[in-house]
């Protein structure tokens, strides 16, 4: 069956980084393109970023721009999110997901990840 696991949230001053990782199996990853999600408490999920399938484009929402990177490694079943620059407000439960590029929406999802960021 579908698998999306995620690992490497933490609690992290602000200023610093972390890289989430989201391995998959139960499907043939490297013909998905794949997102990062992330919910806050009291809030609706937002979308963060995005990579297609071959991982030559990427997509980021205005609040993750030049600050986090999306990456993939196809023959590890893996994505990554190398966060920098981390604040408070980036503090949330990180889903990673297969997503549908033109519409930014996930279809398979895993557990998620937190991440605080403390000030």
């Amino acid at each position: 069956q579908v698998q999306l696991v995620e690992s490497g949230g933490g609690l992290v001053q602000a200023g610093g980084s972390l890289r989430l990782s989201c391995v998959a199996s139960g499907f043939t990853f490297s013909t998905y393109s794949m997102g990062w999600f992330r919910q806050a408490p009291g809030k609706e999920r937002e979308f963060v970023a995005a990579i297609s399938w071959t991982g030559d484009t990427t997509y980021y929402a205005d609040s993750a721009k030049g600050r986090f990177a999306i990456s993939r490694d196809n023959a590890k079943n893996t994505m990554y999110l190398q966060m920098n620059k981390l604040k408070p407000e980036d503090t949330a439960l990180y889903y990673c997901a297969t997503t549908l590029i033109a519409t930014m929406k996930g279809g398979y999802w895993g557990q998620g990840t937190q991440v605080t960021v403390s000030s």
